[in-house]
């Protein structure tokens, strides 16, 4: 069956829900076979915004806080079209950077962020991002979340990316009972080989962007529904269910200027400039 079949194919009677005895051994498994599962339904699963190194990546990131990777990904060429590097950046008129970032929300507070990342860049890295976790989580605007995502997508090391999506399907398929962030990101990390963090990250993030929404879940086109503990909290028929896909999975454009060509190849659609008539 192939990943698109399979993702809006009408799922088998969820009977396979975990009981609240559910031993450690037998949430590993469970875990790791909703992750495979995933892998097949999202195999071009990647970080959705765009980005040509690891300064761009770390921008990025800090301004898609509050708001959509692809409102970021339609505000940052502008960016590094007249700030390329960490020195043009830091040596910005605040005022000039709030005017491109207005519509990424809170556009003053990130301004200050990324110029002040920027001169510690330029002025305590030589102008390069470094890829340890201690060091990064020390620039203005980056906390262990941004961090993660720049160091799994822009220098290839594990890391786990506990965002609201990550945070919300972790808990609904009760890997976790916990809410504090870094908790999470330990509980979940001991579910799984290291070495499946990142692309584990993806894998629950698109899920979550684009079938297992907060409010209105497509439990009847979710491919993983006979592993779900929360199946049937949204709607299970599989035709109604089908018209709450976003993205890629319900015809859409993805959030990606420029996205992948294993993703335009699925299907997918890039994202259409600021200002562009869709």
């Amino acid at each position: 069956m192939t990943p698109a079949k399979k993702a809006s194919a009408k799922p088998t009677k969820a009977s396979a829900k975990p009981s609240k005895a559910e031993s450690r051994t037998a949430l590993v498994r469970r875990a790791r076979r909703i992750n495979r599962e995933l892998a097949e339904v999202f195999p071009y699963a990647h970080p959705e915004l765009d980005f040509e190194n690891p300064f761009q990546l770390l921008v990025a990131t800090v301004l898609s806080a509050q708001t959509t990777d692809l409102r970021v990904n339609q505000t940052t060429p502008a960016l590094f079209a007249k700030y390329p590097t960490p020195e043009d950046l830091a040596a910005a008129n605040p005022e000039e950077v709030e005017e491109i970032l207005r519509p990424c929300g809170f556009f003053r507070a990130k301004t200050r962020s990324v110029i002040g990342l920027s001169k510690a860049l330029s002025e305590d890295f030589g102008g390069e991002v470094p890829g340890r976790l201690e060091e990064l989580v020390k620039l203005p605007g980056v906390g262990r979340k941004t961090a993660f995502v720049v160091l799994g997508n822009a220098f290839g090391r594990p890391g786990i990316t506990v965002d609201t999506h990550f945070q919300r399907l972790v808990r609904r398929w009760q890997w976790t009972e916990q809410t504090d962030p870094d908790k999470i990101e330990a509980e979940i990390g001991s579910l799984f080989p290291k070495s499946d963090w990142t692309d584990l990250s993806h894998h629950v993030i698109w899920h979550g962007r684009r079938i297992c929404h907060a409010r209105k879940p497509a439990c009847g086109a979710c491919p993983i529904a006979p592993l779900c503990p929360a199946y049937g909290e949204g709607e299970t028929d599989p035709e109604k269910a089908k018209k709450l896909l976003k993205y890629e999975k319900g015809g859409f454009p993805g959030q990606r200027l420029n996205p992948p060509q294993a993703y335009l190849e699925a299907g997918g659609k890039a994202a259409l400039p600021l200002g562009a008539a869709g």
